[in-house]
């Protein structure tokens, strides 16, 4: 949050992830009261940047939420699925409560929240200055991170009249990504607030991703195994359907292999990403749009609402693809698809994507022999393959490249990664350079 004048503006407002109880505490309770808040702005539409947005209005927030027009449209699909998930597991834990004739609980927000938080939604175009509070000069920038994900450039004028120019990164995103534009290069800022989230390690180059994706894709297919694909139904499954089109139409894989994406929000993400073609880059509109083909379907692929559909999966024999979510293997339909495969050898996940401590997918990633799904343990028998090179955040060289890019940079905050990742970053920008850079502290106060 930035308070100048008295003012007071929030950047995004996402659910925290992890340990059940720890991100539960967190969720429910914040550090400052939401009735004081003067306005908001989101950056896109992941929901650990998005998702408290319902918990936010609930506790009193009226007023508006300025982001981009795709990142809106993602939301309004984003939070009602997140809201069907809080209140399956408030039910699911509630069976059991009355069976013990314990207190039953309530869902972190309902359908009903987040329908009062979409009306306060205002869109803002790209490259388009806007002053949503006085003394507040604000242009969203191409993040190049997902769909409609902006970066924050601001120029924000004190209670001396000194204008200071602040840069929040959002998520950044890596150059030449599939489908997306390339992130803006901001010239200069005094401060930049800077995401972390893979601050300590370098990607495979994205030249390499979709040549290893059909190496594995083809050795599975050759011992008759499945292929299961955890995927955030927001821009990590479109992005693999868009590398799967291309390499079904040059034969790399075989134009025969049935792909499901097994996932009602990736299909309603999908008709988004169709719709905002405004965010696609020069290769995509000239390969498909251009020539009127759909870069997100293909003969062979088949998109999966009806839970029955995803159900007669599991008795269908290989070889095939699966992408389903969720992306790190918390919840959603993935997790049926891993119980009833992760312990064949024939099998194999790939793991395509940032996978948070403590979370399913970070065991698996980690390849350990047991793993516990739906409460019960499972040998994990099945290969697992990682493809770094689908991330879509900016990794270290990115991050760094970003950063040094900026003139004038006086002080750079360090936010959003696990403590390993922006101490790494942090040694990083000093090693290039920065002499003030500080890792804030949940609920700490800085004055600048």
């Amino acid at each position: 949050m930035i308070i100048s004048n008295g003012k007071k503006l929030l950047l995004d407002c996402g659910l925290f992830q992890g340990r059940r109880k720890e991100a539960e505490e967190k969720n429910k309770t914040f550090p400052f009261d939401p009735k004081t808040v003067d306005a908001m702005i989101l950056s896109h539409a992941h929901i650990d940047h998005c998702g408290n947005i319902p918990t936010l209005v609930k506790n009193g927030y009226k007023n508006p939420i300025y982001c981009t027009p795709a990142t809106k449209d993602l939301c309004f699909y984003m939070l009602r699925d997140s809201a069907f998930i809080h209140e399956k597991e408030a039910e699911y834990l509630n069976e059991k409560k009355m069976k013990k004739g314990e207190e039953l609980i309530k869902p972190l927000y309902t359908q009903e929240d987040v329908d009062a938080a979409l009306k306060l939604f205002q869109e803002v175009n790209l490259n388009e200055t806007f002053e949503p509070l006085p003394g507040f000069k604000i242009t969203l920038r191409e993040a190049g991170h997902i769909l409609g994900s902006a970066m924050l450039q601001m120029e924000i004028t004190d209670e001396k009249g000194i204008a200071h120019k602040i840069v929040f990164t959002g998520d950044l995103g890596r150059r030449e990504l599939p489908v997306l534009k390339d992130p803006f290069k901001i010239e200069d800022a005094e401060i930049l607030i800077t995401e972390s989230t893979y601050g300590e390690r370098l990607h495979e180059p994205m030249s390499t991703a979709e040549g290893k994706l059909a190496e594995i894709i083809n050795k599975t297919v050759e011992r008759g195994g499945k292929i299961i694909i955890p995927a955030f139904a927001l821009e990590r499954t479109q992005e693999l359907v868009y590398s799967l089109n291309g390499l079904m139409s040059v034969g790399k894989i075989s134009r025969d292999l049935a792909v499901f994406v097994d996932s009602p929000l990736a299909v309603n993400v999908t008709e988004v990403f169709r719709k905002h073609k405004e965010c696609y880059d020069i290769e995509t509109l000239k390969k498909f749009t251009d020539h009127n083909k759909d870069p997100f379907g293909f003969s062979m692929l088949k998109y999966i609402s009806d839970v029955e559909d995803s159900k007669a999966l599991n008795g269908r024999h290989g070889p095939f693809i699966i992408i389903s979510g969720s992306g790190m293997c918390e919840f959603g339909r993935v997790l049926h698809h891993l119980r009833n495969n992760i312990d064949d050898h024939r099998n194999t996940i790939i793991v395509v994507g940032y996978m948070a401590e403590n979370t399913l997918g970070r065991k698996i990633k980690e390849k350990r022999k047991i793993v516990n799904i739906f409460g019960k343990p499972h040998r994990l028998e099945c290969d697992v393959e990682i493809i770094d090179a689908y991330s879509a955040h900016a990794d270290r060289s990115d991050l760094l490249d970003f950063a040094t890019h900026i003139k004038g940079l006086k002080k750079i905050f360090v936010v959003h990664g696990e403590e390993k990742s922006q101490m790494a970053f942090k040694g990083a920008l000093i090693a290039n350079g920065f002499n003030w850079v500080q890792i804030p502290q949940f609920g700490e106060e800085f004055e600048i």
